[in-house]
């Protein structure tokens, strides 16, 4: 196994995640000035903050059939132009009107690249190494937020502020289209489409020589020509179903858990608690250093100990922590660290647990025949709840306060530990056909799926 190939090409490929961490994260700097500007009310500030989200959804769709039709490779590089040009044009906006406008061209790019660098990760990483390689992704999108937040506090003191803010995503776009098209295409792609020359090359990069038949056979063995023909409607059949809407359901709690609210809309929540402009924006970076640190945690555990721990772990400690930020605001506890201590540990148990688990579950778990399209599908799902919440996240703390919408969002996640413990089962150590086989199996409780000598 070629360990520094697998990394360096991950690592371009999670270039993606990275610009797809720095579009969601840089608005949220934009809004002290882009709301008094464009007399932005409630609803007014969800439609430009959650435009980008709609764009996302129609860039997951497209891009499950690019991908299926022209490989991993081509559909990353058109992501790479649009971030870049988009940035540039959202600088430029002249409205609010035409600022969610391009708002939603970013957000095309920004659903291929969170469709497609996890998945292309997926397909060219070991098992042994697959989940902390796809983890690669989530935290270049740390870093991508991290770098939001940095930009967003720096630039606040220029002229023209939310417009250098914006522009500054060009610069990490030009630079994944020139490596983008270092990288090889997916040797599982080629083999489907019946290229096995070039996938054999592909694989000789990845694998010991002793290896590759034995991949190819593996591979060929999750593989027909009838069932490379399944299209949207197949992925809804028996057999296939209840993987197809488990890969939702999974990517739908995570956006609606809270912690997107968090990123998003911090200046928000900090402003709630009396907070002024430099200080909401510092808070945020404070966010962001947490959200990468304990992203580098969960690199180190989820090969060792599993999708499904972590993930049960995540959901409760988040629905106590969410509590903890009801309780800030309901007795008042809103001077000194409390609220910030809290807020910081909330986040830090989503960037170590349903923040990069998510993912790799996602890249993990449906058939090699469907795959492209089923983490299409499940990553509409993903930003489509992405959309609610950010449209609805500055209305809901006006209507409900504080006290109510962060009890709301404990519930969910409350309600995701239980479909979680009932449902998903452990992925770790599995090649993708071992965890294809093992969905074919007739179904049992999800605490007996995939269990060690299945």
């Amino acid at each position: 196994m070629n360990k520094t190939y697998i990394w360096l090409i991950s690592m371009v490929a999670a270039l993606g995640g990275l610009l797809f961490g720095f579009d969601i994260a840089i608005f949220s700097g934009t809004i002290p000035f882009i709301q008094p500007l464009f007399n932005l009310d409630a609803a007014g500030l969800g439609w430009v903050g959650s435009s980008l989200y709609v764009g996302c959804m129609a860039g997951a769709l497209v891009t499950g059939w690019l991908t299926d039709r022209f490989g991993r490779k081509k559909p990353l590089i058109l992501a790479a132009l649009i971030f870049a040009f988009s940035s540039v044009l959202m600088a430029l906006a002249g409205s609010a009107a035409e600022l969610a406008l391009w708002r939603i061209v970013a957000g095309f790019g920004v659903g291929a690249a969170s469709m497609l660098s996890p998945l292309y990760i997926a397909e060219v990483s070991p098992p042994a190494v697959r989940g902390k390689m796809v983890s690669i992704n989530q935290l270049a999108i740390v870093v991508g937020i991290l770098l939001a937040y940095l930009s967003n506090y720096f630039l606040a003191g220029w002229e023209n502020n939310w417009r250098w803010m914006f522009a500054s995503g060009a610069l990490p776009s030009a630079l994944f289209f020139f490596f983008v098209f270092l990288v090889p295409e997916s040797p599982r792609w080629l083999l489907a489409r019946n290229r096995e020359e070039q996938a054999r090359k592909v694989l000789g990069r990845l694998v010991e020589p002793t290896e590759i038949e034995l991949e190819i056979r593996a591979v060929r063995s999750s593989l027909s020509a009838k069932t490379l023909k399944v299209g949207f409607s197949g992925l809804f059949k028996a057999g296939i179903r209840f993987i197809v809407l488990l890969g939702i359901g999974i990517a739908v709690f995570q956006q609606i858990s809270g912690a997107n609210a968090v990123f998003f809309y911090a200046p928000v929540i900090f402003e709630q608690a009396g907070m002024q402009v430099n200080d909401q924006l510092f808070q945020q970076i404070l966010i962001g250093i947490i959200n990468l640190a304990y992203t580098l945690l969960a690199m180190q555990l989820v090969d060792k100990v599993g999708r499904k721990k972590m993930m049960l772990a995540g959901s409760s400690l988040m629905a106590l922590f969410l509590v903890l930020v009801a309780a800030c605001f309901y007795f008042n506890l809103l001077e000194g660290y409390w609220l910030t201590v809290v807020v910081l540990a909330f986040i830090a148990t989503y960037a170590t647990t349903l923040a990069p688990v998510t993912w790799v579950l996602i890249s993990e778990i449906f058939p090699n025949r469907v795959r492209g399209m089923a983490v299409s599908v499940a990553t509409f799902a993903l930003w489509a709840a992405c959309f609610a919440l950010a449209y609805a996240f500055p209305v809901l703390i006006q209507a409900l306060a504080p006290v109510q919408t962060f009890l709301l969002f404990a519930a969910i996640c409350f309600t995701y530990f239980l479909i979680l413990w009932r449902y998903v089962p452990e992925t770790k150590g599995k090649t993708l056909e071992e965890i294809e086989a093992t969905f074919r199996k007739p179904y049992r409780p999800a605490g007996e799926l995939l269990q060690p000598g299945d």
